[in-house]
């Protein structure tokens, strides 16, 4: 039975945020508001937790997986990233993006594009989020609470908490997020729009 934290979108509950931490530690996989969607997410390189994320989205890792980071510190650990596109993506974080890009060895092969060798990375624009990642230290795994019967992203946390609880270990009601997926941006060789989403390609020169 998952429990169910009710955190305030603007001041996160310290008390609250620590709890949330631990169980992604203690290999739990979670629902978490950000500032695109609600996401699933786990500890990185748990990879029981990972399975039971691709399981309950019903994908492959073909599908890419996110690591949601605190800051751009943290993104230049886990990718390859140049001068250039560290400003480009300076400018737009944080934000409602998805960057494409080549992983460092830091990067758990399970969690990687079995074929590229890429990584989903972003950092969002959302406090619960921000606290949850500054508490733990390192990213979390993450994709979109998009389940595979339905056509849009769940944004109850009630139903969320209904359809889910006996296959998350917690869900986080952070209030409304909305059903924008964020805009995915491939750095892999150039920058390439591969999904408009929500953050504004004008950053971007697109």
């Amino acid at each position: 039975m998952a429990q169910f934290f009710a955190i305030h979108p603007d001041n996160p509950q310290d008390r609250l945020i620590k709890q949330a931490a631990d169980i992604v530690r203690g290999g739990g996989v979670i629902v978490y508001p950000t500032d695109s969607c609600y996401a699933l997410g786990c500890k990185l390189g748990d990879k029981n937790a990972m399975e039971r994320i691709l399981a309950i989205r019903k994908i492959d890792q073909k599908h890419h997986l996110t690591l949601m980071c605190a800051d751009l510190s943290e993104l230049g650990t886990y990718a390859k990233v140049d001068n250039a596109q560290f400003r480009q993506l300076k400018a737009a974080t944080p934000g409602s993006y998805t960057f494409i890009l080549q992983a460092t060895k830091e990067v758990p092969n399970r969690t990687l594009h079995p074929k590229r060798k890429t990584i989903g990375l972003r950092v969002p624009d959302n406090a619960t989020a921000l606290a949850l990642l500054q508490e733990l230290g390192e990213p979390i795994l993450s994709c979109t609470l998009m389940l595979p019967e339905d056509e849009e992203p769940l944004t109850d946390s009630y139903e969320i908490r209904d359809r889910l609880e006996h296959a998350v270990d917690l869900v986080i009601d952070g209030g409304w997020c909305g059903t924008e997926p964020t805009t995915v941006i491939d750095m892999t060789d150039g920058t390439e729009l591969i999904r408009q989403g929500k953050g504004d390609i004008t950053v971007f020169g697109l």
